[in-house]
Order: structure tokens, then C-alpha cells, then sequence
């Protein structure tokens, strides 16, 4: 067992390995920037100490051997799907806690996935590199080398599709380093359905389930859930079994997620693998009582799973939604400021995975995501039930945030149903629209002094906007 680890990450994800390494007894080392000096998980271990970037590999491994580290957690974002680092993590006989560097590799090319997974016999939707040999419309453009949205262009119509490439090429060449484009059928109205993974080094591997990510903005995923709405028991065997297919087609060793799509009649293809640990795998650990990251650490000491896919068992359902400081209603423009007030939710079957807290700076030098709330309850309508009253609870003044929007949406008939796919957002505008009439509540609360709430327990901020857009009025 590793003796102490240097969190290569920041935030709530940096603030939630050292919880569970703390418990492992693991000494831990937090790294931060100059305008992170003041985060809370600075805080969180053992020692905290000064880097100029988060996405300098060689300056990351400097300070693990500088401070005596012999294992890295790379967290998600930043270097956790750095083939680099993972390679120099065995050079140095450092222990990577996550995959190895030719499956990171591998699995980050998505053409180069895409072939391997087809070799596997697992569904995949059809692509075309190179010179695309007249593909069915409407398809995707998307950048090989990354994700999240970056380098993607829809085209419906054969004449755009040449302008779109050269766009998406030079999106995916600046934010990748990597130019390369693919073209991908585009499967209409699908749901993003991922399955977690966990592979040992002893060729063993099983999936924990599925979670259903369909919510997105941005093609960002906002809410996740688990077990999903559309999935039947005899899909989840499918779908489930593909997922570990894959992973033992890659060797696969450590926490992983395979993803799909899922067409509205059932049929579902291989979209990509990630290899790391997922924003949303709490929900997983909600249901499956697995603490991912301790399993993640075990297997990264030599450990084989100490279970197989039968011994897996998921009770309840749970939900997560992603806290940003941004503005829904202006195109998700970014919010920065100071944290005023910060008062979550509590109570049975509520969690918060958070990296801010009341006088937390929020700039514009990281990603807008401040926590994750999260619930669990016996059934999907009671967790809902759960989440609605958490975002009534959770009062975040200082800057705006989509604490309301996020209520609006699990607020929507269509979600109630399960009636879900990735253009959700797209066909329900109307939860982007605040009611037009200002309530009393709102003008009272917004006309009090910034140093005091008179009969309301809190301090406040003297800003009409940040009252109003936080939503935060309902219950205060």
C-alpha cells in the first residue's frame, strides 16, 4: 500500500480524494496555483504546495519526488488522461492511479478506439476518417484527440461539410494541440448512456451499472442519474456486457467509463472510453455502495477485485446535479465574484462533493463548476422529490449560479416521465425563462444591508441581480 499520494488536481474532486485517503491512511499532498492559494483544498491534506500550472506534467513529477510522494492521483480534467504522465509515473517507480499509458493512449484517439472496440464485437456508430467516402447525413464532425463539445460541428446538408471540417480542425488544433477530424453518423434524439468499470491487473474486469447523462448543455452533462429510465434489465445485460468487452479488449486496470449512445429503438453504439474517474461517479457509489476511489487505490497497489459481476447489487436511486456559477439564461455565461453566502442543503440521503465555500474567490482562470449535489432515495420519484427540496435548501449568494435552472428542469413533466434525451434542453426553452413578475420576497430580502438580514439569520448581499437569479429567495 502506497505510503502517500500528491493529488494532481484542485476543487471539489482534489477535496474528495483526500477525504477517502485520509480514511486509507495515506499521507496526502495538495498542489495549487497562485490564484488557488486560498481554495479549500489547499486545506484538505496533509500539505499544500505551490505549482505554476496544473497541466505541466514535468513539474508535477518534480514536486511528487520533491515531497516524497509515491503515487499521483490525477483526479478528472487537467493530466488525468495524460499518457505522459502515467509513462513517467513508471519511469520514475511512482505509482499512477489509473490506467496505464498505452491504454490512455489508445482510448483518447477516438477513431483509433472506435476500430478497436468494433474488433471486440461491440456496437459502434459508423465514422469515416480521412476523405470521408459520401457519408448518410446528417453526421458529426468531431476532433480525434479531446471532448467535451470542442471541435464538433453538426452538419445536415453534404455542401457545408468541407467548411465544417477546416472549422472543427482548427478548434480541436488549438484547445488539443491535435487537428485531426473525424466524420460520425449522427444518431438523432439519442440518450448518453455510460457504464463504470474496474479492471485489476490481473485481467479481471466488471461494470458497476449505468448511469444516465442525457441532460447537457453544451454537450456537458449538468444532471446524472442512476439506474436510467430507458434501460430494461435485459438492455443493462447487454449493454453492461459490452462495456466489460471493451475493457478486457484494452486490458483495462483501474476506474473507467465506457459511454454510448442509446437510439430511441433500443439500439445502442459505443461512443468513447474515459480513463478516469467521472464527475458523476457518485451516484454509483450512492447505489452500489462502492467508494470508488478506494477501489481505485486498490487496484493501483496490485490488488485484485475482491468481487465479480454477481456479487455486484445496486439499491435505490440517486441523482446528481452539477453546480456552476454561470448564467443559463445568457447563453451559460460564466459568473465570477465573491462567495457571500453558502449555506447547502442537509439531511437523509443528501450529499455534497464541494471545492467552495462562504468568502470562496471564483474566477475566470478555472472551470465554472463550484459543487455537486447529490441524493439518493428508494425510488427514482422520491429522489426527485429529494433533489427539488435540496435545491430549495441550498442558498449560494455572491455569484449567479443555476441552482433554480437546475430546479426548473427535474421540475419539467418530461423529466418526471423519464422522457430524456441529449436535445432536452433544446425542445424545453421554457426553463431558461424566470417568471416575468419580481415576488416581494425578492424585493425585501434584495433592499436589506449587505452586514445583516433582519429576522433572516443570514447576511446578504445588497444586489438585486444576485437575489433574484439565485433563487434562493424561496426559502429564505
Amino acid at each position: 500500500m502506497m505510503r502517500k499520494v500528491l493529488i494532481a488536481n484542485r476543487g471539489e474532486i482534489a477535496i474528495r480524494i483526500s477525504h477517502t485517503l485520509r480514511e486509507m491512511r495515506i499521507q496526502t499532498a495538495a498542489v495549487f496555483t497562485e490564484p488557488d492559494k486560498d481554495s479549500l483544498h489547499t486545506r484538505a491534506a496533509d500539505e499544500a504546495l505551490l505549482i505554476s500550472s496544473y497541466l505541466d506534467s514535468q513539474e508535477i513529477m518534480r514536486t511528487a519526488k520533491d515531497c516524497g510522494a509515491d503515487a499521483i492521483h490525477p483526479g478528472y480534467g487537467f493530466l488525468s488522461e495524460s499518457p505522459a504522465l502515467s509513462a513517467a509515473c513508471d519511469e520514475a517507480r511512482i505509482v499512477f492511479i489509473g490506467p496505464r499509458p498505452d491504454t490512455i493512449r489508445t482510448m483518447g484517439d477516438k477513431v483509433q478506439s472506435k476500430r478497436l472496440m468494433q474488433k471486440a464485437g461491440v456496437p459502434v456508430v459508423p465514422i469515416w476518417d480521412g476523405d470521408p467516402p459520401a457519408p448518410e447525413f446528417p453526421v458529426l464532425v468531431k476532433a480525434s484527440g479531446g471532448g467535451g463539445g470542442k471541435g464538433m460541428r453538426l452538419v445536415e446538408n453534404p455542401a457545408d461539410l468541407k467548411h465544417a471540417m477546416a472549422s472543427a480542425s482548427r478548434e480541436a488544433a488549438a484547445a488539443f494541440g491535435d487537428d485531426r477530424v473525424f466524420v460520425e453518423k449522427y444518431v438523432r434524439r439519442p440518450r448518453h448512456i455510460e457504464f463504470q468499470i474496474l479492471g485489476d491487473s490481473y485481467g479481471n474486469a466488471v461494470h458497476v451499472f449505468e448511469r444516465e447523462c442525457s441532460i447537457q448543455r453544451r454537450h456537458q452533462k449538468i444532471i446524472e442519474e442512476t439506474p436510467s429510465p430507458a434501460v430494461t434489465p435485459e438492455l443493462r445485460e447487454q449493454m453492461g456486457a459490452a462495456a466489460v468487452a471493451g475493457a478486457l479488449a484494452v486490458g483495462y486496470r483501474g476506474a473507467g467509463t465506457v459511454e454510448f449512445l442509446l437510439d430511441p429503438s433500443g439500439r445502442f453504439y459505443f461512443l468513447e472510453m474515459n480513463t478516469r474517474l467521472q464527475v458523476e461517479h457518485p451516484v454509483t457509489e450512492m447505489t452500489a455502495g462502492l467508494d470508488l476511489v478506494r477501489e481505485q487505490v486498490r487496484i493501483a497497489s496490485g490488488e485484485e477485485l475482491a468481487y465479480d459481476q454477481a456479487d455486484l447489487r445496486r439499491t435505490g436511486h440517486s441523482i446528481e446535479c452539477r453546480i456552476y456559477a454561470e448564467v443559463p439564461e445568457d447563453n451559460f455565461r460564466p459568473s465570477t465574484g465573491v462567495i457571500e453566502v453558502f449555506e447547502p442543503p442537509a439531511g437523509p440521503g443528501i450529499r455534497l462533493d464541494s471545492g467552495v465555500g462562504r468568502g470562496s474567490v471564483v474566477s475566470y482562470h478555472f472551470d465554472p463548476m463550484l459543487a455537486k449535489l447529490i441524493v439518493w432515495a428508494c425510488s427514482r420519484a422520491a429522489a426527485i422529490d429529494r433533489m427539488k427540496r435540496a435545491l430549495d435548501d441550498f442558498v449560494l449568494l455572491g455569484v449567479s449560479n443555476n441552482i433554480e435552472f437546475l430546479r426548473r428542469i427535474i421540475s419539467t413533466e418530461d423529466f418526471a416521465d423519464g422522457k430524456i434525451d441529449t436535445g432536452f434542453l433544446d425542445r424545453h426553452r421554457e426553463v431558461f425563462t424566470f417568471p416575468s413578475e419580481v415576488p416581494p420576497e425578492v424585493l425585501l430580502i434584495a433592499s436589506l444591508p449587505p452586514d445583516r438580514a433582519a429576522g433572516y439569520g443570514r447576511p446578504l448581499p445588497h444586489t438585486f441581480q444576485d437575489v433574484w437569479s439565485s433563487g434562493s429567495w424561496r426559502n429564505s
